[in-house]
């Protein structure tokens, strides 16, 4: 039994997965299980992480999906072999910052009112850090209606009772990339709630190839996951007509060129 347990799915990332795997043998935390599962990776992906599982098999749990199943699927099968009473999450082109585990390990042991803690992130690229997230601290069910996501997904650290309860991710491939927004949703509605710190602890690769993924179909995903999520939360019917500008917001920036859509999207981030 440890403290924490860190799933990661990765799927074509072997040039930068050392540097996430490194990110975690930095933490200033070491209750930590880390738990990998390869979504079908086309790439060296898995020789990768396979060659850190040999060098720490107590720390490293390594898991492998025979073709490309999406994150939701893949997140629940690291989900099934975790132990700890916390559960954090990690993608394979990201850094977590060292003093991140301790910090969230340490604001759910002293509020156990929260199911959910999760910071801002800094974004960078080839060029380095070029900007970061802001949320709002103390986010509620009407906070979901012009903010989305509520929670920055990959630097989230979530009671594991709290997953179970809510039974993981919805393994529906119109939610992928989306999968956390549902989750949100889905805790939320069942009385969980979460908080925002304000310091970064947490860096997420923001760049061409991350561009390249936000595809205008992957987008619409976006707008189905909204549109569940006011059912569930059972908002009356005249909230919806901000499920029709989320649906706008999607479609102007799936259709717009890569490069207009970075300068669009880094003018909105401040610094």
């Amino acid at each position: 039994m440890v403290k924490v347990s860190i799933i990661m799915g990765i799927y074509n990332c072997a040039t930068t997965l050392p540097e996430a795997i490194d990110s975690i043998f930095a933490q200033t935390y070491s209750d930590w299980q880390l738990i990998l599962c390869d979504d079908g990776s086309k790439d060296g992906t898995y020789v990768v992480a396979k060659a850190y599982q040999e060098r720490l098999p107590d720390k490293i749990i390594l898991l492998k999906n025979e073709e490309n199943m999406g994150l939701n699927h893949t997140l629940n099968r690291c989900l099934q072999v975790a132990t700890g009473e916390y559960v954090a999450r990690m993608d394979g082109d990201d850094v977590s910052l060292p003093t991140r585990l301790e910090k969230e390990v340490a604001f759910l042991d002293a509020h156990p009112e929260y199911a959910v803690v999760s910071t801002p992130m800094i974004f960078f690229d080839e060029s380095g850090d070029w900007g970061r997230s802001y949320a709002i601290a103390k986010p509620t069910k009407r906070d979901f209606i012009k903010h989305s996501p509520v929670h920055c997904h990959a630097p989230c650290m979530i009671r594991r009772k709290a997953y179970l309860a809510v039974d993981g991710y919805t393994e529906n491939r119109r939610m992928l990339r989306f999968e956390d927004v549902n989750l949100w949703y889905k805790l939320y509605a069942k009385g969980y709630v979460g908080y925002n710190l304000d310091e970064p602890l947490y860096k997420m690769r923001d760049d061409h190839a991350a561009a390249n993924r936000r595809s205008l179909k992957s987008r619409m995903n976006g707008v189905y996951v909204t549109y569940v999520g006011f059912k569930l939360f059972q908002f009356p019917w005249y909230m919806y007509g901000y499920v029709v500008i989320d649906f706008l917001k999607h479609f102007i920036k799936g259709i717009m060129p890569e490069k207009l859509y970075m300068r669009f999207h880094k003018a909105l981030v401040r610094k």
